[in-house]
């Protein structure tokens, strides 16, 4: 059987503060022409040795604070769903999807708080 490989690639520029100023990322079994640009990136991976995540949390200067926002109700829903298929633990689930709700719906409400003031 023959084993397929996979790279991908991370670009960050920083600013001479050492501020990211742009990310891009491209991935050799990507349908994608060219690198693509984002915003923000949140990496993890799980060192088995040492029972430890070992995370990246990287955005730009552009980054918004309601994008900010929306970017993490996404990834807390992804999460939600990827626990779910290697779990099934439906129970916990609905908790972080719950979480994710509530996170969200809260900032909107602060958002709201702070456009009044």
């Amino acid at each position: 059987m023959s084993k397929t490989k996979s790279t991908i690639t991370i670009d960050v520029h920083l600013d001479d503060k050492r501020v990211p100023e742009s990310i891009s990322w491209s991935a050799t079994e990507s349908t994608a022409d060219s690198a693509r640009a984002a915003k923000a990136i949140m990496l993890a991976f799980w060192d088995g040795a040492d029972k430890s995540a070992l995370r990246m949390d990287l955005w730009t200067k552009e980054m918004m604070v309601d994008e900010m926002a929306d970017f993490y109700y996404q990834t807390f829903m992804t999460m939600a769903d990827s626990f779910e298929r290697a779990t099934h633990q439906e129970e916990l689930v609905n908790k972080l999807r719950e979480f994710a709700q509530d996170f969200y719906k809260r900032f909107q409400e602060i958002q709201q708080e702070q456009n009044k003031a």
